[in-house]
């Protein structure tokens, strides 16, 4: 069972950053695909960013310019760097792999944007 544990989350001020982090418990190498999505309040969880296995990456318009995804294969991690975070950026956010068709999320982690 792969096992995926997300960290980095919390209270920021608009205009502020966070870096959030996802620990995966098998090689990254395996997997079709890496994201992050986010469910915000009352609200569909929608994908944030995504890495293909060849390494294009794939942004919602709404945090183009602003997020980061990126993967360290010898750590086995997926990173996702968020800047000039807006308060509709709050949401929790999910770590997930693919393996087709399998795939595998982790518990989530808040971020919250605020004043």
């Amino acid at each position: 069972q792969v096992r995926l544990v997300e960290s980095g989350g919390g209270l920021v001020q608009p205009g502020g950053s966070l870096k959030l982090s996802c620990v995966v418990s098998e090689s990254i190498f395996i997997f079709n695909a890496v994201a992050w999505y986010r469910r915000a309040p009352g609200k569909q969880r929608e994908l944030v960013a995504d890495i293909i296995k060849r390494g294009s990456t794939n942004y919602a318009d709404s945090v183009k310019g602003r997020f980061t995804i990126s993967r360290d294969t010898a750590k086995n991690t997926i990173d996702l760097q968020m800047n000039s975070l807006k308060p509709e950026d709050t949401a929790v956010y999910y770590c997930n792999v693919v393996q087709y068709p399998a795939s595998y999320w982790g518990q989530g982690t808040q971020v919250t944007v605020s004043s």
